[in-house]
């Protein structure tokens, strides 16, 4: 059937019927095990095409606005949240743990020669989101000015892979 024809005679039609921010509009059709799909209007002004058994039980009660708003609201600094992290904050924390965690695997060319982090920047996310703010396009990573230098204030900038490279240190036994 399609939704013209409206619920097979054995369901219940819900039009009008009203689920949290949802109001059911019309019904949609039906899932492949013969579930009956409702098409609903949010409160939000977005529409959904919910499963009714979904709707009945209580189980969805918004198109997913609530979900969104609520994982906004707990993200931290708005920058990371449950379940995601800008590329901005993730740099961040991986500039922390290979300056500050000998488990590690590239501390040994960071914290374990003496790189730091500055303590403001350590301490703060947001301090060092408002110094280095976001990259200036795709490529761009955080390095170090002066190489035997902190991550600090005056010795960071956001490089593409060849700056990094001109910028490296050189090994010893390299030939170099």
């Amino acid at each position: 059937m399609n939704e013209r024809q409206g619920p097979h005679v054995l369901v219940k039609d819900m039009s009008g019927e009203r689920f949290g921010k949802l109001t059911v509009l019309h019904w949609a059709g039906s899932t492949p095990n013969r579930q009956a799909l409702w098409s609903c209007a949010c409160d939000c002004g977005r529409t959904a095409i919910v499963r009714g058994v979904q709707l009945r039980t209580g189980r969805t009660t918004s198109c997913g606005c609530v979900k969104r708003e609520q994982w906004r609201l707990s993200m931290t600094h708005g920058q990371a949240g449950p379940t995601r992290r800008t590329s901005l904050y993730n740099r961040w924390l991986l500039m922390r743990r290979r300056c500050g965690n000998p488990t590690a695997a590239d501390f040994p060319r960071y914290g374990g020669r003496g790189i730091r982090v500055c303590a403001e920047w350590d301490a703060s996310f947001e301090s060092f989101a408002a110094y280095m703010g976001d990259p200036p396009g795709p490529g761009y990573s955080i390095d170090r000015i002066d190489n035997d230098g902190n991550y600090e204030p005056g010795n960071v900038r956001w490089a593409t892979a060849r700056e990094q490279r001109m910028n490296q240190r050189r090994m010893k036994g390299a030939g170099l």
